[in-house]
């Protein structure tokens, strides 16, 4: 068999690109030669069988519409779980305003925290020493220290930052904010509360280490911040 020589390639791979150009200058085409169109066979994406050109734009839009569909179930499910975190937020902003002292505006988070975002580890450390009835409400949900307090260094990057953090948190900081239970921790968020984090933090730990990514969005733990900061302001 004869090699093709580099002038033929050439002229191959020429003569292709003005088939391609002329194409392109000329969609209507193979509107205005049909026969043309159902005779040309290509070779099958999925198989070694040949089918029309036609045959394989239908499938090719087929596969794009499947993908398409793919995409929009897609969307539909993320717009689904943000109007529940939604709802969720604005559940806690009602319990939050009904709150009277320093007493329901803790009882209101945690009922909140474990029946709407079903947290069971979280600790708010705040840094109001200004505010009495809050020192008689020391749980382990709520932990009183002064900001210059040595136990907070290993969180004074967090503080500088003054967003919120998700993902895997260092063994010291586990360690302070969940105690005895640092070891069930998987992963964890922080929320700063005030601005600068002048009134503390809040910690809100799983025992899944999926379920707080580096990744994913802080939005919805901004706002929830927020709205325990004014809570926690108004004391």
């Amino acid at each position: 068999m004869t090699q093709p020589n580099t002038s033929d390639l050439e002229q191959t791979t020429l003569s292709e690109q003005a088939l391609v150009d002329f194409l392109t200058r000329h969609p209507d085409f193979f509107e205005r030669n049909p026969g043309l169109l159902i005779r040309l066979r290509i070779p099958h994406e999925r198989g070694a069988q040949t089918v029309s050109l036609v045959e394989r734009q239908v499938q090719a839009l087929r596969d794009k519409n499947q993908q398409l569909e793919a995409k929009i179930r897609e969307f539909v499910s993320i717009a689904q779980s943000n109007d529940a975190l939604s709802d969720k937020i604005h559940k806690l902003a009602c319990r939050l305003v009904g709150a009277h002292g320093a007493a329901q505006v803790l009882e209101a988070l945690e009922a909140s925290l474990r029946e709407d975002f079903g947290a069971s580890h979280w600790i708010m450390i705040c840094l109001r020493s200004d505010v009495p009835e809050l020192s008689r409400l020391m749980s382990r949900h709520l932990r009183l220290i002064d900001r210059s307090a040595g136990e907070l260094k290993p969180f004074e990057t967090f503080f500088e930052s003054n967003k919120p953090r998700c993902g895997q948190i260092r063994d010291s900081q586990r360690e302070y904010l969940f105690g005895n239970d640092a070891s069930e921790i998987g992963s964890a968020a922080l929320v700063p509360l005030g601005n600068g984090a002048e009134y503390g933090l809040l910690a809100i730990g799983s025992n899944e280490t999926g379920r707080f990514q580096s990744s994913m969005s802080t939005d919805f733990l901004s706002r929830i911040g927020e709205l325990v900061s004014a809570a926690v302001g108004a004391l």
